[in-house]
């Protein structure tokens, strides 16, 4: 019997024989030849909107200043807490957020006043308290959503307010004697409240001289006459007849206003002097090097500028300009509610998913939203007012992101970007390439530093749509 094996045909149980090579196969080609080849290419660039689209002011002295008019009222913010589990404590330094504790020293003071807050849990639709009666207790929502529910002018259930994380409660009862609580507090969601009633609040302010004295000033600075914005009132006379008695007035200003220095973001490149002499061709490796570095530091620049906590615009947006969701996802009344807060606004900034999840809503209500044309570019809009998409709004749990609104420029007082243009070395506005020298490696080094920062002229410049519900379909 033959053994032969056709050429091609596989032979029982093995494999098929590969055939004799009758030409120069591409892998060896390759040797020979030039490859086209693109740019090093990054995924982290992103339209870096809020960069492009802020008014940036030179800052020649590395600081601003931003004088305003003399203001009484105290402001609020977000108290802070710490979760083990079930349990929430409060971070005492952080009581200093609520409007009579603005700037009190005493960190000991704070430390038993937080450890005199009761826990309690809460359900969805549970009324914490109904409205007339009497506030006998300040509350600090720790975690979850509470609504204001009042009574509207024909006698239906209105929704005044809503609070969420952090904020609190009750403490107006400091400013008006036998104080009632002007609404009820119905829980929208489930979840935990710590409470102080007012007779341990009293019994501490009585054996410390120290928040008794705080206590004092706050409600000295309340009783002065001051506009709904809490800005020192100016006196003034209107719709007299005759000769009437003018009355004489005179604008004050903040002695201690607040000043911002610019920040800086910065690392230092390291190319090594033989693939800086050798492999330039025909890209310059340094070029390069330096092109995707600075393109790192701009997005961390506009990462700082939202999340920074000492010149953000998510932690230094004003108490009074954040506002919550009606129902989670943002809805067209959302964005309308928002926009309504400030004069002018410039722009939306939005997490893409944000603006994803703002979408679906105006699906399901049949609306179309607009188009704006912006730097010859089209982009989403609502009102006429352009939503740009922003990746440095941080989500939170992958549920929940916020929403801002901007009115920007230093002549209509609104948020402003920080920099300072004309320093050595540099390559792009406030931003320097310094040559730091070769080291004993011959390695070549240098300093890649980016200098900038962003004030918020007055407090309704910015406005926050929170706990945007991203995740709801």
């Amino acid at each position: 019997m033959s053994t032969e094996t056709n050429v091609g045909i596989p032979a029982p149980g093995g494999e098929a024989q590969a055939q004799d090579q009758q030409s120069l196969a591409t892998a060896a080609a390759r040797n020979l030849a030039t490859t086209t080849k693109s740019a090093p290419q990054m995924q982290e660039i992103s339209p870096r909107w809020l960069l492009r689209t802020l008014p940036w002011v030179e800052v020649s002295a590395g600081t601003y200043r931003v004088n305003r008019r003399l203001r009484h009222a105290v402001g609020r913010g977000r108290v802070g807490f710490d979760r083990t589990g079930s349990e929430a404590r409060i971070i005492a330094p952080t009581l200093r957020e609520v409007p009579v504790l603005r700037g009190f020293p005493d960190d000991a003071v704070l430390e038993e006043l937080a450890g005199r807050f009761v826990q309690r849990e809460f359900s969805a639709g549970e009324v914490l308290v109904p409205a007339g009666a009497p506030i006998d207790e300040v509350f600090i929502i720790a975690y979850g959503k509470v609504s204001r529910i009042g009574t509207g002018k024909y006698g239906e259930e209105a929704v005044v307010g809503s609070a969420a994380d952090g904020d609190h409660l009750g403490d107006e009862v400091l400013r008006q004697e036998d104080a009632t609580w002007p609404y009820a507090l119905r829980a929208d969601t489930a979840g935990t409240v710590l409470s102080l009633r007012w007779s341990a609040f009293q019994e501490l302010a009585d054996r410390s001289e120290a928040l008794q004295l705080q206590v004092m000033e706050y409600l000295a600075g309340f009783q002065q006459p001051q506009n709904k914005h809490g800005e020192a009132a100016i006196d003034l006379s209107a719709g007299h007849h005759g000769e009437y008695g003018l009355p004489s007035a005179f604008v004050d200003y903040e002695l201690k206003p607040r000043e911002y220095e610019l920040s800086v973001a910065q690392t230092v490149l390291k190319v090594h002097s033989r693939v800086a002499d050798l492999y330039n061709q025909p890209m310059n490796q340094t070029e390069h090097q330096l092109r995707l570095t600075i393109e790192a530091l701009r997005e961390r620049q506009e990462h700082e500028l939202v999340n920074n906590p000492e010149f953000g615009l998510l932690a230094n947006a004003d108490y009074d300009q954040r506002i919550q969701t009606h129902s989670g996802p943002p809805t067209p009344d959302d964005m309308d509610e928002l926009l309504s807060r400030r004069r002018s606004t410039k722009l939306f900034l939005a997490h893409p998913r944000a603006i994803a999840a703002f979408g679906r809503e105006c699906n399901r209500r049949g609306l179309y939203p607009d188009t704006v044309e912006v730097q010859g570019r089209r982009v989403f809009g609502w009102r006429g007012v352009p939503v740009f998409p922003c990746n440095k709004l941080p989500i939170v749990n992958g549920t929940t992101t916020s929403i801002l609104a901007l009115r920007t420029g230093e002549d209509n007082q609104g948020v402003i970007g920080l920099h300072q243009t004309g320093i050595p070395d540099e390559v792009e506005p406030s931003l320097s390439v310094r040559f730091m020298g070769i080291n004993e490696k011959a390695v070549i080094s240098y300093l890649v530093s980016a200098y900038y920062s962003a004030a918020i002229l007055v407090p309704d410049a910015v406005g926050v749509l929170e706990n945007v519900d991203i995740a709801h379909r």
